[in-house]
């Protein structure tokens, strides 16, 4: 069985609904996975977006959540899990430079958005704060899979 990240928000390439952006709520999406592949002891989110400042020009990957240490029991989290993980979880510090869900807020265009779930054969011992580098860093001797969800946003005020 394949190692598979959905959400019941959107659909794989779809429009990320504006309650989980800078326009709505900035709830994070409700997720879940299946096919988890035996060894797994915990797993890691990351959700970023490649397409920054500008679709026809990017120039960098911002980096909206990351998260890690998610129990290996766990098979979801529910929309707005980004302000009360489930313990051991940790969140990561984002290109906002806080912890937790920060949604799509793109000033030009259509941006993806890559929610990346790793499976990986431990539980993290980080020191201190964690940023998608370090996080990348420590994890990836460890990485039994990874599944992946892309949802797009473009925002109604903006070119492009």
């Amino acid at each position: 069985m394949d190692f598979v990240l959905e959400s019941t928000s959107f659909r794989s390439y779809g429009e990320i609904p504006q309650r989980h952006t800078c326009d709505g709520e900035d709830v994070s999406p409700p997720l879940s996975w299946r096919g988890v592949p035996a060894g797994t002891l915990s797993f890691a989110l990351i959700v970023d977006d490649p397409d920054a400042p500008d679709p026809a020009a990017p120039q960098m990957v911002w980096v909206h959540w990351v998260v890690y240490n998610l129990p290996v029991g766990l098979q979801a989290l529910p929309e707005g899990a980004s302000g009360n993980l489930p313990s051991p979880a940790v969140g990561g510090i984002n290109d906002f430079h806080v912890q937790g869900w920060r949604g799509p807020c793109p000033p030009i265009g259509r941006h993806r958005y890559f929610h990346k779930l790793y499976a990986l054969d431990c539980v993290l011992d980080p020191v201190g704060e964690m940023t998608k580098p370090d996080l990348e860093r420590l994890m990836i001797a460890h990485m039994l899979a990874k599944a992946e969800l892309v949802g797009t946003y473009r925002r109604s005020d903006q070119p492009g």
